[in-house]
């Protein structure tokens, strides 16, 4: 999807492997944390502008041997990425680097496993394969957070009322809060029993 003719691939670059290198510009799909890359970026961002891939399954259909596929009720969205961004909310602000949150469908194979915990149902996570991609939320910077932020806040503001305005989970407003309260995007005014006050940041 990102490849373009001429690009290297699973090229060493600063002494980092990396998916995908053109010029110097390098993509790196990552599935995982994006906590994991911070010694990659670090060495990567110095002299190199870097796309990091981030897919997130807005819809995952799960594929057991013996059984009928069924679709997952779990389906993702793109304010998942703060999930991931809270290991390091300031990154962001780099000005070489891009993060794309390509929303997917994929398939999910899972074998049975009776040493997995009853909890778990039994199954293990073999393999996840892309069926489609049918959205990409690009991030370039800080200001592109903005666009998580619901329209009709209170003045000040909870993440309690980030949530209820934006139809987020309490989890998910406190971690838009942390992140966009290290970019500078809000301002802790106050603290009581209901937890932080904050206000919209000069840049937001």
């Amino acid at each position: 999807m990102y490849a373009r003719s001429g690009d290297r691939f699973e090229a060493t670059v600063n002494g980092m492997v990396v998916d995908l290198e053109r010029s110097d510009d390098i993509v790196e799909v990552q599935t995982g944390s994006l906590g994991a890359m911070g010694t990659k970026l670090d060495r990567l961002l110095s002299d190199h502008r870097v796309v990091v891939v981030h897919p997130i399954a807005a819809e995952t259909i799960l594929v057991k041997a013996g059984r009928s596929d069924r679709r997952s009720p779990k389906k993702g969205k793109p304010v998942d990425i703060f999930d991931e961004l809270v290991s390091i909310p300031t990154l962001i602000d780099h000005p070489n680097l891009t993060i794309d949150v390509v929303m997917t469908v994929e398939e999910r194979v899972k074998i049975e496993d009776p040493e997995l915990r009853r909890r778990r149902g039994g199954w293990r996570t073999v393999d996840r394969r892309l069926v489609d991609v049918v959205d990409v939320v690009r991030l370039s910077g800080p200001e592109d957070l903005d666009d998580f932020v619901p329209a009709g806040l209170p003045d000040p503001f909870t993440t309690a009322d980030l949530a209820s305005c934006g139809r987020y989970r309490r989890e998910t407003a406190q971690r838009i809060a942390y992140c966009m309260r290290a970019l500078g995007r809000f301002e802790t005014v106050d603290r009581t029993r209901a937890g932080f006050l904050y206000s919209l940041g000069a840049g937001a």
